[in-house]
């Protein structure tokens, strides 16, 4: 009777298993869905107009760059820099002329309160924009107060996009100048 009870007992987790198991492939094909989605949202909002995007493969020796996507008036590359407390991941548009068009953080574990706050101060961020690859903090840049480190990390991912879109990452063979 027992060992009845047992086989039952395992033939239903076996099947709630099997059930599960169908589930997930199923709901990853949506999760891949929703992830392309939220990203061509998020390249049209950084380069309007811009795509449609294809991935290029990057083979440049800047280790702070870890993806580039060409459109049709520029690129975004995705940058991942070390930060004070981890790694901050960015995504940076930059026109054919040259010009960072838009810039987002991503991902990053900063400093609550300090350095997190690169993800939202519009002050900070707006700096970033219409900049030419130049960013140096103190010099043409100013930090977030108590977060100098993380600013510092934004400005060289900044400085990185723009470098591989310009041609200044000479290893990278990323375009000409101008496109």
């Amino acid at each position: 009777m027992r060992q009845k009870a047992l086989v039952r007992a395992a033939a239903v987790i076996a099947a709630a298993f099997l059930i599960l198991l169908a589930l997930s492939a199923a709901l990853a094909t949506v999760e891949a869905e929703n992830a392309a989605a939220e990203r061509e949202a998020i390249f049209q909002t950084l380069l309007p107009g811009g795509g449609p995007y294809v991935e290029e493969p990057y083979s440049g020796e800047d280790t702070n760059i870890s993806a580039v996507y060409r459109g049709t008036t520029g690129y975004i590359v995705e940058t991942v820099t070390a930060g004070y407390a981890g790694d901050i991941t960015m995504l940076v548009a930059v026109d054919f002329q040259g010009t960072v068009v838009g810039a987002v953080v991503r991902n990053m574990e900063e400093t609550f309160g300090l350095g997190m706050e690169a993800l939202s101060d519009a002050e900070f961020l707006s700096q970033l924009v219409w900049s030419r690859g130049d960013l140096a903090v103190g010099e043409n840049f100013d930090a977030i107060t108590g977060a100098t480190v993380t600013s510092r990390a934004v400005a060289n991912a900044v400085n990185s996009a723009f470098a591989f879109v310009t041609g200044a990452d000479v290893s990278s063979g990323a375009t000409e100048w101008g496109g």
